[in-house]
């Protein structure tokens, strides 16, 4: 018994696409400004040099204004461990940090993929054309 043909490649759509997938990029952390640790605390040298890891990295360009009280939250838990190391706050912190894409882990699970620095360049630099491919050869000894 025959059953349909099937779709032709170009009309095969998937279903299961990702709302969240993105490629990240330096100029995207480049365009939002890093919001100031809240007042009223001394926070360790540390967890500021943490946070200003996190708004310079390519992630920065996919966070929210709302995302800022959820990071306000994980800098506390940073900044508590640095001042007295726990194992419940390390593993709340480890938690937390998946949450905002700041592991690899995290960021295959949000489908985030960062450029790397190679491609950009790559993309940037073309070797020039010329009449014959094989002039861009070279010995290697």
């Amino acid at each position: 018994m025959k059953g349909p043909t099937p779709k032709p490649p170009t009309l095969r759509q998937r279903r299961n696409k990702v709302a969240t997938r993105a490629v990240l990029t330096l100029s995207g952390a480049r365009t939002r400004r890093t919001p100031p640790l809240p007042d009223g605390r001394d926070w360790h040298p540390l967890s500021v040099a943490y946070w200003r890891s996190i708004w310079r990295s390519p992630m920065a360009g996919e966070y929210l204004d709302v995302d800022v009280g959820g990071l306000y939250l994980l800098m506390d838990l940073v900044d508590r461990y640095w001042t007295g190391p726990s194992i419940r706050l390390a593993s709340e912190i480890r938690q937390q940090r998946a949450e905002f894409g700041v592991t690899p882990i995290s960021r295959r699970r949000l489908q985030w993929e960062v450029e790397r620095a190679e491609s950009v360049t790559r993309k940037r630099t073309r070797p020039e054309a010329t009449d014959d491919p094989r002039s861009l050869w070279r010995t290697v000894k």
